[in-house]
């Protein structure tokens, strides 16, 4: 039954990609650009608080999303972070054995109502736990990063290698907002400060990933797990050749239960550097 649903996902793949960035696409133009820089007070919202805000651009878009992913693949369902955070039992399809289209309308929503282009849409699709596609568009800047599970990543078309990090420099991670972190999380993070690591503060997750995937950034250091903002991002850097560990040596799963915080880096040496450094925090 696993090998006949992942062949059939397979093949959904092989024949609807294209109209899966469509979808992501033609809600970016519909639902998101039109209310970029353009925002009415009323169009944005609070959630957990100050840092976490959302936007009818959200909502529209991800509503839209919902549709139009649903139609292309029946028998699929959608978690997507707002429809979730209206409903947080709709987040166990993660475990279950449908397909699931995982969504962050706008991944970035600060940077969106600060009218800076650092936002992104995330889509991937993942079956029983395992990411298989994913779709990371920066609409602001007409960028469009996928990649499917054995054949690569690839930034409008070009296919995407991370690379090892030169020698001799510090290497560059992103973090954990500290807003996010628990005092454990904040001291594992802080074991990054030390010598040969260059730590700053993270912008847009899904455009962090894409950085990694470049090679323009070493690797991610986050203390957070929800699924829309990373099943994008860490199949993207895999396929680049990178790959991702969470505190306790294990790979990340999107269906939760990770030691956090978690690296995603653009080799595995960078990602076992990175991992030990959180691990052994005291």
């Amino acid at each position: 039954m696993i090998e006949a649903m992942t062949e059939t996902i397979d093949e959904f793949l092989a024949r609807c990609s294209a109209d899966v960035e469509d979808a992501v696409r033609k809600a970016a133009a519909a639902e998101i650009l039109p209310r970029f820089r353009r925002l009415a007070d009323d169009e944005v919202d609070q959630k957990s608080g100050p840092h976490d805000l959302v936007t009818d651009a959200d909502r529209l878009a991800e509503l839209r999303l919902t549709a139009d992913l649903g139609a292309l693949l029946p028998g699929s369902v959608v978690v997507g972070e707002e429809a979730v955070h209206a409903d947080p039992a709709t987040y166990a399809a993660l475990q279950g054995d449908a397909p699931v289209w995982i969504v962050d309308p706008v991944d970035g929503t600060r940077q969106f109502v600060h009218g800076d282009e650092g936002f992104c849409t995330l889509v991937a699709l993942a079956h029983r736990g395992v990411v298989l596609a994913s779709w990371t568009y920066a609409a602001a800047r007409d960028q469009l990063a996928t990649a499917v599970r054995g054949q690569g990543a690839f930034l409008d078309g070009e296919r995407l290698f991370a690379g090892p990090p030169a020698p001799g420099r510090d290497l560059v991670v992103a973090t954990s907002h500290p807003d996010y972190t628990t005092d454990e999380q904040k001291r594992a993070l802080r074991a990054l400060w030390t010598d040969g690591l260059a730590p700053r503060p993270c912008g847009s997750a899904g455009l962090e990933y894409l950085a990694v995937a470049r090679g323009e950034l070493d690797a991610v250091a986050f203390s957070w797990e929800a699924a829309w903002d990373h099943a994008a991002g860490l199949l993207l850097v895999e396929e680049a050749g990178g790959a991702h560990l969470t505190r306790d040596g294990e790979p990340f799963r999107v269906t939760g239960g990770n030691a956090l915080p978690f690296t995603a880096a653009r080799d595995t040496a960078t990602a076992h550097r990175v991992a030990e450094l959180l691990r052994t925090a005291t």
